[in-house]
């Protein structure tokens, strides 16, 4: 058994040295991102702000989110995640509003900002 797994490891060192590959490229990926990607109903930026509208069981907080924002160039990506979850049980059809300011992200005012979350219906 132990031949076998040793068979499928140097598998993998070979496919991806193949693909040119090494541990320079593996340096270069960012590391994970904190809680979960958060689905959300809209999404709007004006006057130097960010806001969301997001689903809630009733108790979605702007503590419960966070925004990590990278940079590329002179564009800025926002990806909103979920830290904490939401157990209540009352939920808000159109979802919560949420806002930052382009201050509090780290963003110069009238900074080029994309959104980079799924977008989802709210449920009727």
């Amino acid at each position: 058994m132990a031949g076998v797994a040793l068979t499928a490891l140097s598998g993998c060192a070979s496919v991806t040295s193949r693909l040119g590959l090494g541990q320079a490229d593996q340096a270069e990926l960012p590391p994970p991102m904190p809680g979960v990607l958060e689905p959300i109903h809209a999404a709007a930026l004006l006057n130097n702000t960010a806001v969301f509208w997001v689903s809630s069981n009733g108790c979605t907080k702007k503590d419960d989110l966070q925004p990590i924002v990278s940079f590329h160039g002179d564009a800025s990506i926002i990806t909103l995640r979920r830290i904490s979850e939401d157990r209540c049980t009352t939920p808000e059809d159109e979802g919560v509003e949420i806002k930052w300011s382009f201050e509090e992200l780290g963003l110069k005012p009238g900074a080029r900002v994309s959104v980079n979350n799924p977008y989802q219906l709210p449920q009727t």
